[in-house]
């Protein structure tokens, strides 16, 4: 096989190259495409006629930060595999936010078989949400955000050609997500002071893992606690706390490890509470969690339970995957044995 088709970042250029199946000839267009429904026409002809799989690549071009140079990086080395490998792919580049989710449904109301997700968390946050059916697709992983942290809890590799290997020749698994009203998610949804921490991060200009852990530091002394009742495995808890989530991956930030025992396998979510202490322990509470150490603090709780619903006794910005979402209910529940993910 060989690689047939691929889109320009900004819809301005189409190549088409000869495919054995579809008996493709050569097209080569040097104008600006301003509908896509040219493009959608071409893909649906090679579903139509192709009959061996063919990899969709969702690619963010923004992803990683340093103005998208991770994706620029990674890019060519995953095309040049594809080509060494003899595998038929198309590369969607994602445009605008949301768009990702967007490309997602239409992929797959199309028919395609095989989505792989290029960029961090928050490109897997919106594919997750495109998902408008599970039964004949799978999803693959090219780690190439900041943090790729639900990539490190499914132990992926994070060098681009080492994951695309692990597509080509690996079987899609079973992997866990969770479900609120509207909204799924993969990795952390919570609320408290990561929410803070995150609107502090999203106005900064360069985008790093230590920028995370520099506004999480100065939030750390200047936040309100959270006053919840929550109601999981057959009982209801009053609780005060500075952080609140559930987890189906281990950490988040670009690296906090917020749940260390987490598994996105075991069909469980992981409910974790810091509740109030005093403030000079902050500091310390802070280098534990650094460390993966959180559960050995006394005023954390940590429990697992298949749904969970949360009431503040205000309302909350809630982060899921890095997003933050206003006016949802957290009413959490685990979803197994639905979405099958490329994993070790």
């Amino acid at each position: 096989m060989h690689k047939f088709i691929k889109f320009s970042g900004k819809g301005k250029r189409i190549i088409l190259y000869y495919h054995k199946k579809a008996r493709f000839v050569v097209f080569y267009f040097k104008r600006t495409i301003k509908t896509c429904f040219f493009k959608k026409f071409i893909v649906n002809f090679i579903y139509h006629f192709t009959e061996e799989a063919m990899l969709d690549f969702i690619v963010n071009p923004s992803a990683g930060g340093k103005d998208g140079k991770k994706i620029k990086k990674a890019l060519p080395k995953l095309e040049k595999r594809l080509v060494e490998r003899k595998v038929d792919y198309v590369i969607h580049m994602t445009k605008t936010p949301h768009h990702a989710t967007e490309l997602t449904d239409g992929l797959i109301k199309n028919g395609a078989t095989d989505i792989i997700v290029v960029g961090g968390d928050g490109t897997l946050h919106e594919v997750i949400n495109g998902f408008s059916s599970f039964d004949k697709v799978s999803m693959g992983i090219i780690p190439c955000g900041t943090g790729n942290d639900f990539a490190s809890a499914l132990n992926l590799p994070l060098d681009p050609v080492e994951a695309l290997d692990l597509i080509i020749d690996g079987t899609p698994k079973y992997t866990d997500f969770m479900q609120m009203p509207g909204v799924r998610g993969l990795n952390i949804i919570g609320f408290g002071i990561d929410v803070e921490v995150l609107k502090r991060y999203a106005a900064l200009k360069r985008k790093t893992k230590f920028g995370y852990t520099k506004c999480l530091i100065k939030t750390l002394f200047n936040f309100e606690y959270s006053d919840f009742n929550a109601e999981f495995n057959g009982k209801t808890e009053k609780y005060r706390s500075f952080i609140a989530c559930v987890a189906n991956g281990t950490r988040y930030g670009g690296g906090i490890p917020i749940c260390p025992v987490a598994n996105p396998t075991d069909k469980k979510l992981d409910f974790v509470a810091v509740r109030e202490m005093k403030r000079l322990k902050i500091i310390s509470a802070f280098l534990k969690l650094k460390k993966g150490r959180i559960m050995e603090l006394n005023e954390v709780v940590h429990d697992l339970t298949d749904e969970i619903k949360i009431t503040p006794d205000k309302p909350v910005t809630v982060n899921v995957d890095g997003e933050l979402y206003d006016g949802i209910p957290f009413d959490v529940k685990i979803v197994s044995d639905t979405l099958r993910v490329y994993r070790p």
